[in-house]
């Protein structure tokens, strides 16, 4: 087999797979940010000491996108102790200490925490609604007949609201080919709860 189509970890030898690395590698990489990770070498390593040396001492204006991988969705992650923290989080704490409850998410003012923004100060602390609606007015979410998946327009949101009281939910849920639950969070405003009556 030639060098090219070997690991590039020293002294690994496995056939590459993704990037330059094997397998194995590869799936470390994606777990800790770094092809060594999970051994004790690197789980104090190149991500954590990016995160308290340039992340957390960061005062720029530009969004700081976190270079290694994260959790899927685009947030990144680090390792301490064997527990994995998003950075983002680290981060909000340190711009405006701890969140005020436990429910409460580390919000990006800039719009651009699903590609990796971790920027001290563009981060506050936002109840779930509040951050989901910020996601909604940046354009990083779809809302409304905007979402694929929306089975209901504007003007049905507000029939259904309108007949809060008058009839069961599971009647008025018939009447517009959804679900009961879908009712009750619509009433609760815990969906389309940025649309005014």
């Amino acid at each position: 087999m030639s060098l090219e189509n070997i690991c590039s970890v020293p002294g690994c030898g496995k056939p590459r797979s993704k990037r330059d690395w094997c397998s194995g590698h590869y799936c470390r990489w994606l777990s800790h940010g770094d092809p060594l990770g999970g051994s004790r070498r690197t789980m104090n390593g190149e991500p954590l000491r990016y995160v308290q040396e340039v992340v957390l001492s960061f005062t720029g204006e530009e969004c700081l996108i976190w270079p290694y991988s994260g959790n899927g969705a685009g947030y990144g992650t680090v390792s301490i102790n064997g527990k994995n923290r998003y950075v983002h989080r680290m981060a909000c704490e340190k711009a405006n200490g701890p969140a005020p409850t436990p429910r409460h998410e580390a919000a990006h003012t800039c719009g651009r925490g699903k590609i990796g923004c971790v920027n001290p100060g563009h981060l506050v602390w936002k109840t779930h609604p509040e951050n989901m609606k910020d996601s909604v007015d940046h354009g990083s979410s779809a809302k409304g007949t905007q979402a694929g998946s929306a089975k209901l327009t504007e003007e049905n949101v507000r029939e259904i609201r309108a007949l809060h009281g008058q009839r069961s939910q599971k009647d008025i849920g018939e009447m517009f080919g959804v679900s009961r639950s879908l009712v009750s969070v619509i009433h609760a405003r815990k969906s389309w709860g940025w649309l005014d009556d």
